[in-house]
């Protein structure tokens, strides 16, 4: 019987075979394992990954974005093995498994190192890009392109560039990158080194790359600086464009350099002469001066005097009648006016003017015309607790207090006989320039009675109209004069039986005397009775007393007989 020999294996040999080879499968399948080309035909390469065993790799694996490969026989090369024999007897390999699988590896450690990547934008899809990381595909955002948005990324496409990776996940296969970062990153080294070489106050040309409201951003060769749109010129500019345009190379200098964000602020206005040295005496107090107006707002309106020089005209200042007035409906925007200067400040580089100084105080011009005591007509413009309020000459209003509109009535009851829109004439009794204030009087027109009642004295007999005949007794006005009077009941006669209003009729004259007259209080009282009992005591002292046998009849007929002759 013959031994054992690698011909004829025994049992054991068999198993230890056995053995080492499932060993061998499964330390190398799922595996990037290096492989020979050992021959060409027509598409495919096939490749000896040893085990006595070879692949087949189709030659567009071998191809791919951004790079072009050509492989000839004898070429060392990695693959994937994913199967050591097939059903027939071949390696089930991959050279694009075994490049991801490789990139994978160093995607990770650049990942984790923070460092850029190298890739390829090879195709579009929904939402963005795919991207060659040498075998990986990683996933572009449209928004992390560029920094700034671009329509046509053509120029981007089948092109090495480096990448930042923002995620990872190998479970799912997923990656993402920005190119934008990078970019970023680049430009902010470069504005960093720019900054370097840059100094506040250095004087340095540039080009307007945009404009917006606020200002415009200049190129000052890589770096960008905001020319802000109050640094443009010393004169007001509402818009930057209105200096400024896309393309055009100015001169600037440079105001403010922050190095943290490196954040540059330009001026232009800087390199000219400041027009606010000397202000103070190019524009001395209550001087005139001619502007124009710039600009409107609720508060007021801008007036420039000269290019860089605005002064506000607040709006207490415009007119002297027309108060809280939006001053758009006083002066409008371009119009030239002559403004007086009220305040100068040179550190806080304002003016204040005021339009209603160059003209004359209406109030002033109102007492010129019209004096204390002259005679005044007025339109009722609106009527108050306190009294009438009138429309005067030079658009000024002058106010009827309720105590002056009548001499005898009270004034709540005379003001409800007006309405809005009355002419009435009334006397100025004062005038207060600095409060703006006119006082007039309706009643002090027709004059004042108790002046205009000359020497009229309690005891003195009056002649009197009857003007109103009431229950409690008679109004009466004394005749020749403007002064009322009311005979109360108990003074119509000295009897009882005759104390009856209804005695008289409205229009009829009597006499009466006069029992009160205070010129100072402004009252006047009159009595029918105290006449008549005065009449009695001089008719008794002329005919004698009782003791001369005249009868009291005879007494009184006799002083009735010369009354009525006296007034014949």
């Amino acid at each position: 019987m013959a031994s054992a020999t690698s011909y004829n294996p025994s049992r054991d040999d068999f198993a230890a075979l056995l053995a080492e080879s499932f060993t061998t499968t499964e330390m190398n399948e799922g595996s990037v394992v290096k492989g020979t080309v050992v021959g060409i035909e027509k598409d495919l390469a096939i490749i000896d990954v040893g085990l006595k065993t070879e692949g087949r790799v189709a030659l567009k694996e071998f191809t791919g974005p951004g790079r072009e490969g050509e492989i000839k026989i004898g070429d060392i090369v990695e693959v994937y093995l994913e199967r050591i024999e097939n059903a027939l007897g071949e390696a089930v390999i991959s050279r694009d498994k075994a490049r991801r699988e490789e990139s994978w590896v160093k995607l990770e450690k650049a990942f984790n190192a923070n460092e850029k990547v190298t890739g390829t934008i090879f195709n579009t899809v929904k939402g963005g890009y795919t991207v060659d990381l040498d075998g990986a595909v990683a996933f572009l955002p449209r928004s992390q392109v560029d920094i700034r948005p671009i329509r046509d990324v053509g120029p981007l496409m089948n092109s090495p560039q480096p990448f930042q990776i923002l995620k990872m996940d190998r479970r799912r296969g997923n990656i993402v990158v920005s190119r934008r970062t990078v970019l970023e990153e680049t430009r902010a080294e470069q504005r960093h080194e720019l900054v370097q070489n840059l100094e506040e106050g250095q004087i340095i040309d540039g080009v307007v790359k945009n404009i917006t409201d606020y200002g415009a951003f200049v190129d000052l060769g890589g770096i960008d600086g905001l020319l802000h749109v109050t640094d443009i010129a010393w004169r007001r500019v509402n818009h930057p464009s209105e200096v400024l345009t896309i393309g055009q190379t100015v001169k600037v200098k440079i105001v403010k350099i922050n190095h943290e964000t490196h954040r540059i602020s330009l001026g232009m206005k800087q390199l000219l002469d400041d027009p606010w040295q000397g202000i103070e005496a190019k524009y001395p107090i209550n001087a005139k001066f001619k502007g124009r107006v710039t600009n409107i707002t609720d508060y007021g309106a801008f007036v420039e005097l000269e290019p860089g020089i605005e002064g506000l005209i607040h709006v207490s200042e415009m007119s002297w009648t027309k108060k809280n007035v939006h001053p758009g409906k006083i002066v409008s925007t371009s119009q030239e006016v002559e403004v007086s200067v009220l305040e100068v400040d040179s550190s806080k580089r304002r003016i204040s003017l005021g339009l209603k100084q160059t003209l004359q105080n209406p109030w002033e011009a109102f007492i010129e015309r019209h004096p204390i005591g002259a005679v005044v007509e007025g339109e009722v413009k609106n009527k108050t607790e306190f009294g009438l309020f009138l429309g005067l000459e030079g658009d000024v209003d002058g106010m009827v207090h309720l105590s002056d509109l009548d001499w005898n009535r009270p004034g709540e009851q005379v003001i409800e006989e007006f309405k809005k829109g009355d002419i009435i004439r009334a006397q100025v009794l004062d005038v207060d320039v600095e409060k703006e204030r006119i006082s007039l009087g309706l009643k002090q027109v027709g004059g004042d009675p108790f002046a205009d009642a000359g020497e009229l004295r309690k005891g003195q007999i009056v002649t009197c109209e009857v003007i109103d005949v009431k229950e409690g007794g008679i109004d009466v006005k004394l005749t020749g004069t403007d002064l009322t009077s009311f005979i109360k009941r108990s003074e119509l006669a000295r009897d009882r039986a005759d104390q009856r209003p209804e005695r008289f009729a409205a229009g009829e004259k009597l006499d009466a005397r006069v029992i009160m007259f205070d010129r100072k209080a402004r009252k006047v009282q009159v009595s029918i009775k105290a006449l008549e009992v005065a009449e009695e005591k001089e008719a008794m002292a002329q005919f004698g007393s009782a003791d001369s046998g005249a009868s009291l009849g005879d007494i009184l007929g006799a002083a009735l007989k010369a009354r009525t002759t006296d007034k014949k």
